[in-house]
């Protein structure tokens, strides 16, 4: 199998395959996002018990089923474990300070424009104009949504442009890690090799800090549903994140980056239908307008 997915890039099955993963990655990242979020559990503890989870089932894979990295993928696996603490770490201080609702779209919005910029520096990636209409329409739609929710959260407003900010900074980290990934999973021995260590070593940083916010929070979450969660997310993220990076394997990083920004279009599903958060028929409209921008990207290629 490895073989066969390492013949696919250029190819037409690649490209294919890719939109594929994208789209799937899109779906499950809004599902994370909601995980880490909702459920009423401290958004520290959860984040890192998906982590110790992924850390735990992704070491049997790193140690018995790939090759061992090479010193070039272990620099570039050094340079993930930092990029995605930064990006672990905005995201939850902006979850703790904004609706789910409102943030999410926020960090989605900034990061597709930064990485299509930056995909055509370092991998000579080419968007024509229609594509360029597509990206301002996925973006602009993006940060509409997040403009409407802005406007109709209850949340004290200085609470709220610090939340905002900091997931603004989440995004440009969002780019960060998209271009990076993408470029240390080109340059492994094989994808699966970069993959499975990055889950090993990108994962041992957030169980340490839940660790010991777990031990000064009062009440304390009871054990039982904390693992439990932390389980189902730990698996979401190895389709989420393990997906946006087949994607970029396969194919443009950018248009990856682009598909797999509609996770906003299934983050308001998600909190309209789970978390209980108003979408109303102007995002309705909106996540329309997000969808059709990603549709326009794909085609216009």
């Amino acid at each position: 199998m490895t073989e066969w997915i390492m013949s696919l890039p250029g190819t037409e099955t690649g490209a294919r395959l890719a939109i594929a993963c994208a789209l799937v990655s899109a779906f499950m990242h809004a599902f994370f996002g909601s995980l880490q979020k909702g459920r009423g559990i401290d958004p520290w503890i959860m984040r890192g018990t998906f982590d110790a989870w992924m850390a735990v089932l992704a070491l049997p894979f790193a140690l018995f089923l790939v090759p061992w990295p090479t010193t070039s993928t272990f620099l570039f696996l050094a340079g993930a474990m930092v990029i995605h603490f930064f990006y672990k770490l905005t995201m939850t201080l902006a979850y703790i300070r904004a609706p789910y609702t409102t943030v999410y779209p926020v960090v989605r919005g900034a990061s597709p424009v930064i990485t299509v910029i930056a995909a055509s520096f370092i991998f000579s990636e080419s968007y024509n104009a229609v594509q360029w209409v597509g990206i301002a329409c996925l973006s602009g739609g993006i940060l509409a949504l997040s403009a409407l929710n802005i406007a109709t959260t209850r949340t004290a407003r200085k609470t709220l442009m610090s939340g905002l900010g900091i997931a603004l900074l989440c995004g440009i980290f969002v780019a960060a890690y998209t271009t990076w990934d993408a470029y240390g999973i080109r340059n492994a021995q094989t994808p699966f090799v970069f993959l499975a260590w990055f889950f090993v070593l990108s994962s041992l940083d957030f169980p340490i800090i839940s660790y010991f916010r777990y031990k000064h929070l009062s009440p304390k979450p009871p054990l039982g549903p904390v693992l439990r969660t932390g389980l189902l997310g730990a698996l979401v993220a190895f389709v989420s994140f393990g997906g946006v990076m087949m994607a970029t394997y396969l194919d443009k990083v950018g248009e990856a980056a682009v598909l797999r920004e509609t996770s906003t279009v299934f983050a308001a599903l998600i909190g309209w239908l789970f978390l209980k958060e108003t979408v109303g028929p102007r995002r309705a409209g909106l996540m329309i307008l997000i969808a059709l921008g990603a549709i326009i990207v794909e085609l216009g290629g």
